[in-house]
């Protein structure tokens, strides 16, 4: 399957982000439903995210974070660095950048579920981190200046846009010359069929929307980056559903590390 295929494919795009909207509206308010995908503290741990640090960020973020993997140890942020989450969410690992870069650095999250938008600015003011912020936007549209962040992370969101070039050269866009992209997403062994690629609702469920990893990573390479590391995520899907999509096309979560030429 082509690039031009995978990264724009039959889907209907204002459909895909009702769906979205809907379902990261119920992890944002009910992280204690039913989904395709684990939830929590527990998932967390399980990824890589270290406990003692899980217990410093807020609680409600933690219950409602849907992440696939674990990429700060491949970013390794630094005190001082400005940082934005493409896919925010409830603000977990957001909350996690800005305890590594401290004080004198600054974390952006971008999220387009007014729920989650609502529950992560609710935890910023709460818990006191003055040196975050949730903007209201798209992945693909990111609301910020060109050259204006040291790293761009994001995890298990990419799979869920229609055109992923688009998301990759906005990440290159906004990063400075050296730049760090550190992420977690679904890719395919196989290129997922046709009746997958059009169910939104597979989309919704970070499932349909995943690109064959060859052509993720030429995706990211295309849009001016070299990737550094590639490792594989110890995440599962848990509806019988997703499951066996992941048996059939070789669904898994892969963690990135790219440099902006």
């Amino acid at each position: 399957m082509t690039m031009s295929t995978r990264t724009a494919p039959i889907v209907d795009v204002g459909e895909l982000e009702v769906k979205v909207q809907e379902m990261y509206r119920e992890v944002a308010e009910h992280p204690e439903g039913s989904f395709h995908f684990e939830l929590g503290h527990g998932l967390a741990e399980r990824l890589g995210y270290p406990a003692m640090i899980l217990e410093e960020i807020p609680a409600p973020a933690v219950e409602s974070f849907a992440g696939v993997g674990y990429f700060f140890d491949l970013a390794q942020l630094v005190t001082g660095e400005s940082v934005v989450d493409l896919g925010s969410g409830s603000g977990m690992d957001v909350f996690f950048a800005a305890m590594e870069v401290g004080q004198s650095g600054h974390v952006t999250g971008i999220d387009m579920t007014p729920a989650q938008l609502a529950k992560a600015d609710g935890l910023r003011v709460a818990f006191g981190f003055g040196k975050v912020t949730f903007i209201d936007g798209h992945i693909d549209a990111v609301p910020l200046p060109d050259a204006s962040v040291d790293v761009v992370i994001s995890n298990g969101v990419i799979n869920l846009a229609a055109d992923k070039q688009l998301v990759f050269a906005e990440a290159a866009r906004v990063l400075r010359s050296g730049g760090r992209l550190a992420i977690a997403d679904i890719v395919t062994e196989v290129a997922l069929p046709e009746q997958v690629v059009a169910n939104t609702d597979l989309w919704a469920s970070c499932i349909g929307g995943a690109a064959h990893e060859d052509t993720y990573q030429r995706a990211i390479e295309t849009a001016g980056f070299t990737i550094a590391e590639i490792k594989r995520n110890p995440y599962q899907f848990i509806s019988d559903q997703a499951r066996g999509a992941s048996s059939s096309y070789g669904v898994k979560s892969v963690s990135f590390l790219a440099h902006k030429l």
